[in-house]
This record gives structure tokens, C-alpha cells and sequence, in this order.
């Protein structure tokens, strides 16, 4: 997390169990891991985070919210969510003046209780449960290293002066002769001794249990600067070999050797090294201070643009979370490395379009009105098949950032910020401009041409269903003649997901410039594509597609 850091600078086996709601593995999953070993689930996931840093501070239940919604992630396209710490966590907010100490979110854990401030045991397995048969794996976060020692009515009581904690070893204010094998959090007596027989165990055992009885489909590691990583490793092989692993690893600038981007980026190497050591991918801080600190061409030199597939599969990457960006409600939350608003939607262009597997912030997603933008780069990922490990081109020779991806479906020419007139300056055969947006400075097109996109760029249009009245897990969706509509085909059709003024369904979609469409509002079901409620009566809604337009129909 990155409160911890120092902000000045920048700032023993278990037999596998079935999930009590059955075996919903998805086949992209069986791969399991790279070649060397590698916890990354084949490669394909589209990550949602699922909270933000005031989730506690404006939310009564959110494991009710994270259940309800789930048929709309899957159909948003992400296959995982990063889950809050499950663990409790009744700590005080600390600093009310500018809301970074911690309060309830799980970071200052007390016990392996789940009747916390997210919700109750009972409702976080409902949510597990829900989000698993929608085909969105639970990863929860864990947070091995630290927990509020000081909590009078803790469930886990462990004893002082037996190495069971950092401060229990000798002269605990040298790094050197800590006994636990990694860098203290913050004064460090909270701290545990991950490398403690009876600890490792707890640990393990807990891991299995959220496997099990919880729906785990992997674990996000906090703060992996305070443990081994062959300690992940090794409970990942213990307790969930075949399930998604992540750590969080950051170190400020002035830790890292060789601080020269042009020769080499030193938090690649050592992102890459833990990610070997612990067999889990890692978020990728290289693309992350790239994006902060660089001009938009050097965003190439992330861990993801490696021209070695070996480090693009490992990175995950992302815009913000809970510690850089801000969040909603009190004191905007810790933004202590928020990414400009100038950047935000290049950011999440290029890392949707690009190796490594993306995460998505939930504000972004769901609060701030950039969910469109976001869908729409889902489906260009989607259809391309982009994964963690496909190739990337950069070309040089022009302003901005251009890069080609090659995705197992399609090719992929990203152009940020860019003077490239066409795709024939860099690449050869047909491609079809699949995005542009903000006056030319985010451009994507894909390689290959279908009729209906012969006839122009794909644009804007702003559509609306109006007297949409669904029952739980139905939604409205626009489905009309072109191949951005499905062609009729109702599985195809796409969600319209602005209900601010339900029973009204708004949501904008990209068609191909200049062509004349047709097409109507349905209700249907979010978990079965082919079940049709509601076909809008009357005939066809018709709409000439244009830059901004607007069309609408009514049930």
C-alpha cells in the first residue's frame, strides 16, 4: 500500500477442496501459470478493483452492492476483482484531517473474523457466491505481514517474547539483525514474523479456508516488502497452487540502483525478481512512475512493454487504487499518487490495449462517468485477444507514444498523443479505426475490415431506452442491423448501463460513421445472453450515425 512508503522520496499441503457452490473454473483458467511457474491464470484476466479507499466511510453493506452487481461485471467483461481484506478490522480512523491513516478497511486487521465493516460473514459468502457463478473470480487482498496488535478482543492472541513478532527480536531498530526477513511497517511492533513456523501456518490455513469456504479464486499480497518472496510461493503451493497471486512491491527512486530510464529501468528488474522468487505476478510501479513522472512516449519502459514476453506476463497493471488515486466521500481518500485528469483516459487506453493484465479502479469504473470509455477498450481487448505475454511494438519516428500489439485474434496500433497520419506508416495490410476520441489524442485501430465498417469511423452515439422496468438481473440492451449492435442477435446486444434515472437506460455506443441504423431496446437477462424478457413493440428506431447523436425508444 502506498501509505507505507516514504512519500519525501516521490513522495504443509492441503488436498484441494470444491467450492460449496460447485466447480466454476473457466476454461481460459486450466493453463494455470507460465512457463516458470508464474500464478498469472493463463494471461487473459481483466481485473476490477473492488473498492476504493472510503468503501467502510459510505458504505453500510458492500458485500450486498458487490453481490447485486456481479451480472454486470461479467458483462462489463471483467473475469476477476481485487476483493477488500476480508479480515476484521474495527481500528479508529486516525487522522480525520486528511483521511491516509487507516480505519476499517482491513489494513489494520485484528482477527480471521469476516463480521466486519464490508459486511457480515453470511453476506461476504453470498457476494463470493454470486460473483463466482457469473464467472468473476473473487482474488482477495491479504495482508500477511502486519495486524493491530493492540485490539483488546482479538480471536488471534499472540504472545510477546516468543519471535512470533518483529519487535520481539533483537534491537529491533536494525534492519540487520531483524528476525523476521523482510522491511518493517512502519514502527514495525505490529509487525509479524511471517518466517515463524507457527505464523506460516496460520497463514496457510487461512488461505485455505478462503479457498474453500470463500470462493477464492486467488490473493492480492500487501506490502510484499515485509516478507519473502518465496514465502508467497510457498503458501500459494500449500494452499491454492491453481489460483491468480499478486503482490504489491514498491520502492521509492532512491532505493533502486541505476536510476536511468534510458539504459535499463531498475524497478523492472527488481519487480522481475520477486516475481520469479514468489512465482506471482506484480503490479507494475515501473509503468505506474512512467505514467507520473515521464512524458507519454516513455510510458514504453513499464514492465509491460519489456520486449521479453517472460517480464510483459508478469506486470499488472493499472491507473490508480486506493493509495494513489482519490476516492469518493470523506477528504477525497489518500490520493498520495493520483495520475492527472489530463492523462486518465490515455492511461486506461494504453494499458487495455497493451500487454500485462489491466486493472480497473472502481470510481472510474462506476462513479465517475468513465465506465463507457472503459467498456468500449474492454471490447477492443476482447476482440483482439490481447493477453499479459502478446507482443508490442514501439515505433519511433513520431510525437507521442505509437505501438503496435499483436493479440491471438488481431493486431492492435495504439497512437497517444501522435502525429501518425495512418497505419500504413508503421504497418501493413488493412486496418479499421476501432477508437477516436478527444480530438484525435486517443486513436486505436485493428487489423482487418468487415462491410459494415467499409463506411466510416466508428463514433459516438448516445442511445436511450425509456420505461425500462426490470426485475433483478435483467437489464436493457440496444440491439439493432450493424455488428456493433449484434446484428440483431439479442446475445450480442449491447447493455446500456446509465440508469441515474431509471426506469430510463442511457449509455453511448460506437458505431460506424455516416451509416444508417436500425434498431430497438430489449430487456434482458445479464447471466443468460438468449433469454429475452421485453422486445421493445412498434416498429424499428432509426438514427443516421454521427459524432454525438441521439436516438431513443420506448417499451
Amino acid at each position: 500500500m502506498n501509505r507505507y512508503l516514504r512519500l519525501a522520496a516521490l513522495t504443509l499441503a492441503l488436498a484441494p477442496l470444491a467450492y460449496p457452490w460447485g466447480n466454476l473454473v473457466r476454461a481460459a483458467d486450466a493453463p494455470g501459470k507460465t512457463v516458470s511457474g508464474v500464478r498469472y491464470h493463463g494471461g487473459d484476466e481483466i481485473i476490477l478493483q473492488g473498492f476504493h479507499w472510503n468503501t467502510v466511510r459510505t458504505s453500510s453493506n458492500w458485500y450486498a452492492t458487490l453481490a447485486s452487481m456481479a451480472p454486470t461485471l461479467a458483462a462489463d467483461g471483467f473475469s476477476a476483482i481485487w476483493m477488500p481484506v476480508p479480515w476484521r478490522d474495527f481500528s479508529s480512523w486516525s487522522d480525520p484531517g486528511n483521511g491516509t491513516s487507516g480505519g476499517g478497511e482491513g489494513y489494520f486487521w485484528h482477527d480471521f473474523n469476516k463480521n466486519g465493516r464490508y459486511g457480515s460473514d453470511s453476506l461476504l459468502r453470498q457476494a463470493a457466491g454470486a460473483l463466482n457463478a457469473a464467472g468473476v473470480k473473487p482474488i482477495y487482498d491479504v495482508v500477511p505481514n502486519h495486524m493491530n496488535r493492540g485490539y483488546p478482543d482479538k480471536e488471534i492472541n499472540l504472545p510477546a517474547g516468543q519471535g512470533l513478532w518483529r519487535h520481539d527480536c533483537n534491537d529491533p531498530g536494525n534492519y540487520a539483525n531483524d528476525c523476521d526477513d523482510g522491511d518493517r511497517f512502519m514502527g514495525g511492533d505490529a509487525d509479524l514474523n511471517t518466517g515463524h513456523p507457527q505464523n506460516y501456518a496460520m497463514f496457510r490455513d487461512e488461505f485455505a479456508r478462503l479457498r474453500s469456504q470463500y470462493g477464492a479464486g486467488g490473493f492480492r499480497f500487501d506490502f510484499v516488502r515485509g516478507y519473502a518472496g518465496e514465502r508467497v510461493a510457498s503458501w500459494m503451493s500449500d494452499a491454492h497452487d491453481n489460483g491468480f497471486c499478486l503482490g504489491e512491491l514498491w520502492k521509492a527512486p532512491g532505493e533502486y540502483p541505476s536510476w536511468d530510464w534510458r539504459n535499463g529501468a531498475s524497478w523492472q528488474q527488481i519487480l522481475k525478481d520477486w516475481s520469479d522468487r514468489a512465482k506471482c505476478t506484480v503490479f507494475d510501479f515501473a509503468l505506474k512512475e512512467r505514467m507520473q513522472n515521464g512524458g507519454i512516449a516513455d510510458w514504453r519502459h513499464g514492465l509491460n512493454g519489456n520486449p521479453d514476453a517472460r517480464w510483459r506476463e508478469v506486470a499488472v497493471t493499472f491507473v490508480d487504487n486506493h493509495d494513489t488515486g482519490y476516492s469518493p466521500g470523506p477528504h477525497g481518500g489518500q490520493h498520495h499518487w493520483p495520475l492527472p485528469d489530463a492523462r486518465l483516459k490515455q492511461a486506461y487506453a494504453y494499458i487495455l490495449s497493451s500487454p500485462g493484465t489491466p486493472v480497473v479502479y472502481w470510481p472510474h469504473m462506476y462513479d465517475w462517468g468513465h465506465g463507457d470509455f472503459i467498456r468500449q477498450l474492454i471490447q477492443i481487448r476482447r476482440a483482439a485477444g490481447v493477453k499479459a505475454a502478446s507482443a508490442i511494438q514501439f515505433h519511433s519516428g513520431f510525437s507521442g507514444l505509437v505501438a503496435t500489439v499483436s493479440g491471438s485474434q488481431q493486431q492492435l496500433l495504439i497512437a497517444l498523443d501522435s502525429n501518425l497520419s495512418t497505419p500504413s506508416q508503421v504497418a501493413s495490410g488493412d486496418f479499421t479505426q476501432a477508437l477516436n476520441t478527444d480530438n484525435g489524442a486517443i486513436r486505436i485501430w485493428r487489423s482487418g475490415q468487415s462491410d459494415d465498417e467499409e463506411q466510416g469511423d466508428l463514433v459516438s452515439v448516445n442511445f436511450r431506452c425509456d420505461n425500462g422496468v426490470t426485475q433483478w438481473g435483467d437489464s436493457v440492451y440496444a440491439v439493432g442491423n450493424v455488428a456493433q449492435l449484434g446484428n440483431w442477435s439479442p446475445a450480442s446486444a449491447v447493455r446500456l448501463t446509465d440508469t441515474s434515472a431509471y426506469p430510463t437506460w442511457k449509455g453511448s455506443i460506437a458505431l460506424p460513421a455516416g451509416q444508417q441504423v436500425q434498431w430497438k431496446c430489449i430487456v434482458r437477462s445479464e447471466s443468460n445472453p438468449t433469454q429475452v424478457k421485453t422486445w421493445q413493440p412498434g416498429g424499428n428506431n432509426a438514427v443516421t450515425v454521427a459524432a454525438g447523436a441521439s436516438t431513443a425508444g420506448s417499451f
